[in-house]
């Protein structure tokens, strides 16, 4: 693996602007854009190897998304309760559309993608408690949509249309201090993209060093809806609760940010 200085791997990234349309590495990869700069810089799944400085991350996406991206993975608190699998999938979870198919006859699915914004239309959804400074789920039956009138059957037979006893929840010091380990200076690349002859090519054309990642900026990302709690379980297997952002939103989580 090729090392870097902070100064040398800012002379790298502008001499790949320079060069232009760029063929992408990983034809058909989600994450080409990322892949293919990894590739050109010799570096591998963002790790950038800066001797004697400060952890750096390397993100890069295609100019004007609006797809999320996975900031880290982290289950609610008090984690002694397993909240997804003892108390979501088996008292708020619906059936699995594959059960009795691709899984057993009893399989159940708990996935929502909730943000501090709207409820989703199972009655879930994000609160800020500012006093207790930390983020909880919250669960109120009157948002539930017509169209769940069944799994709403079954959530008020079983466990009730009571709060969520306790609340899951993640303090706002645990989520920063989780956050900063992976992103606590970042450069932040966009690329152009555009296809030819059924071939996807890359323009890195905005290069962003951002510094002095800020806990309240993060705390006001989640409370204006632009980080997501994504819940993605079954009752055979948890795939981990994320939190995930608009990609484009990155830049607005630190203090400083400049262009190169």
């Amino acid at each position: 693996m090729k090392t870097y200085t902070k100064d040398s791997l800012i002379d790298a990234l502008r001499d790949i602007r320079e060069q232009g349309w760029i063929a992408s590495r990983r034809p058909g990869n989600h994450g080409a854009v990322g892949n293919t700069l990894e590739d050109l810089l010799g570096i591998v799944e963002n790790n950038l190897p800066i001797p004697n400085a400060a952890e750096w991350e390397l993100k890069a996406q295609r100019e004007g998304t609006t797809s999320l991206t996975t900031l880290f993975h982290m289950e609610p608190s008090p984690t002694a309760c397993k909240f997804v699998p003892h108390i979501l999938l088996p008292h708020y979870g619906w059936q699995h559309q594959k059960d009795g198919i691709q899984y057993s006859v009893d399989e159940r699915s708990f996935r929502q993608t909730l943000s501090a914004k709207i409820f989703s239309d199972r009655g879930f959804g994000v609160l800020l408690d500012k006093t207790q400074r930390k983020i909880v789920i919250s669960f109120d039956a009157s948002k539930i949509a017509e169209r769940h009138a069944q799994w709403q059957q079954f959530v008020r037979q079983g466990i009730g249309f009571n709060q969520i006893d306790p609340q899951p929840y993640w303090g706002f010091d645990d989520l920063f201090y989780k956050l900063g380990s992976k992103l606590h200076n970042c450069f932040y690349i966009k690329a152009e993209q555009k296809r030819v002859n059924k071939k996807e090519y890359f323009h890195y054309h905005k290069i962003l060093m951002l510094r002095h990642l800020s806990q309240q900026k993060f705390i006001n990302a989640i409370e204006i809806g632009s980080i997501y709690v994504d819940f993605d379980a079954r009752t055979g297997h948890n795939h981990g609760t994320k939190f995930r952002i608009v990609q484009s939103v990155i830049p607005n989580l630190y203090e400083e940010c400049f262009s190169l």
